[in-house]
């Protein structure tokens, strides 16, 4: 397979070559690394046991992946990266907006995915953790730079060879052959479960603004029922997995470290046997490093298409992986782990801004539109969307304010309806309801038959370009 040369470009019918079911190994991948795990270490830490705190976390990764896996059936109807949709609704200089929160978050993931990968193996193998950050940093890069079909290829790999490890160390857990250290421990609370049921849902919606860019290579007439049933298995399976031992770790061996925790499991049955564990799972976070970076791409070239109308050639896109990548690497270096509190406080804000977008996309794409856009509007900057879409902009900015009482920065903010629920964050769930009810009801006003003629427009538009015989004939 070769280098990718399309960014933001559409993907025709002819193009696409995607199966359904590379989307389960590739977002199963996605979440089984030791990040993962250190979620199931939150209602633990607020002394939530681990069945609650399972079950919590279960619910919250389903509840969380369903708006991940409905944002993936848009990928193979339009063929267009995620936020390049979004411009239907916030217009296509107006989607910049959110293009801010989308890239913050990808830059970063990607600066406290370096800063734990490289603390981690500092601590367990000695590594020089600025070379881990710049070797992993370039190894994403040079990923990214290869693109859709190389990271599903490498996704693939990683998914066969961190499976069945994660198997036997769970399996050897299940047979008694982990030494407990820790008695058992922790109790039913509705703070903590809350607590642990948002931490989960939130982890699990921050890949919605990137879903459809690994799905837009896939044939129009897959049927979007498959792709979402594959993303939402794939996604929520090994979230849930990994919470879950994340959960056991907490209760039972004290654990406040997910890579510390899986070297110690892995070391009960060998040695050697916790060193390839912690290595599999730092891989399979460098892979996700990488998804990072390309998405991030995608973002940039989706912002600098809105607001100069730059034309998205290879040379763009390379440009801007390099540019991505030099600047994760330069604010990872400047980050110390005792920092990353802070970074990942920053990181909630973005999940704020990222709520109010899914939200009314989905609305949008589910309930108002249904579907049918016209592509070929969403790539030029007078088409029928507008260049602000003020339906989009309003519900977005009313939905993020109606959540700044519910917000809780730890050691920094909360706001008084939260202080009023004990100090749980249930923002983003204000967020959700909010924006999406007030997109919808000023939706009621868009002219849909006059975009039906548009549609019919670039469907034919389209096929002349491809060279298609008119509908019809």
């Amino acid at each position: 397979m070769a280098i990718e040369h399309k960014s933001i470009d559409y993907v025709a019918e002819h193009e696409r070559h995607g199966r359904v079911i590379d989307q389960v190994p590739f977002w199963f991948l996605g979440n089984f690394q030791f990040f993962t795990i250190a979620i199931g270490f939150v209602g633990p830490s607020m002394g939530l046991s681990f069945g609650w705190t399972a079950l919590a976390g279960t619910l919250g990764i389903l509840f969380g992946t369903i708006f991940v896996a409905f944002h993936a059936s848009q990928g193979a109807e339009l063929g267009l990266p995620q936020m390049i949709q979004s411009r239907a609704q916030f217009g296509f200089r107006g989607v910049v907006v959110v293009l801010v929160g989308t890239l913050f978050t990808f830059v970063g993931f990607n600066v406290a995915d370096g800063v734990l990968a490289a603390a981690g193996l500092k601590n367990l193998l000695g590594w020089n953790e600025a070379a881990v950050v710049v070797g992993a940093s370039l190894g994403a890069a040079l990923l990214a730079l290869y693109g859709h079909d190389w990271l599903h290829r490498v996704f693939r790999w990683c998914f066969w060879a961190c499976l069945p490890l994660y198997t036997v160390l769970c399996g050897a857990i299940l047979l008694g052959r982990v030494p407990v250290s820790h008695p058992e421990a922790g109790h039913f609370g509705w703070v903590p479960l809350i607590a642990q049921f948002a931490t989960a849902a939130s982890y699990a919606i921050t890949y919605a603004p990137s879903v459809s860019d690994y799905s837009r290579y896939l044939p129009r007439k897959t049927r979007a029922h498959h792709i979402i049933a594959a993303v939402f298995t794939g996604a929520s399976t090994s979230a849930i997995w990994l919470i879950a031992l994340g959960a056991w770790l907490a209760t039972r061996l004290g654990a406040t470290d997910g890579l510390v925790a899986l070297n110690e499991a892995g070391r009960s049955l060998s040695p050697a046997f916790g060193i390839v564990m912690s290595l599999a799972s730092v891989t399979a976070l460098f892979a996700t490093m990488g998804l990072n970076a390309y998405s991030g791409m995608l973002t940039v070239v989706t912002a600098a298409s809105s607001l100069f109308e730059a034309r998205p050639s290879f040379a763009l896109r390379n440009g801007v992986i390099l540019a991505f990548t030099a600047v994760t690497i330069a604010v990872t270096l400047s980050i110390s782990a005792n920092a990353i509190a802070l970074l990942f406080a920053t990181l909630n804000i973005m999940l704020y801004l990222l709520v109010p977008w899914t939200s009314v996309n989905l609305v949008d794409y589910f309930f108002v539109r249904r579907g049918r856009y016209a592509i070929t509007h969403l790539l030029k900057p007078h088409g029928i969307y507008g260049a602000w879409g003020a339906r989009g902009l309003l519900a977005y900015g009313i939905g993020f304010v109606v959540t700044l009482p519910f917000l809780v920065l730890p050691e920094v903010y909360t706001g008084p309806a939260a202080r009023a629920l004990g100090g749980v964050d249930v923002g983003w769930l204000v967020g959700l309801a909010v924006s999406g009810g007030v997109y919808f009801a000023l939706s009621r006003s868009l002219d849909l038959p006059r975009e039906a003629e548009a549609i019919g427009d670039s469907e034919a538009t389209l096929r002349r370009a491809l060279g298609a015989p008119p509908a019809g004939d």
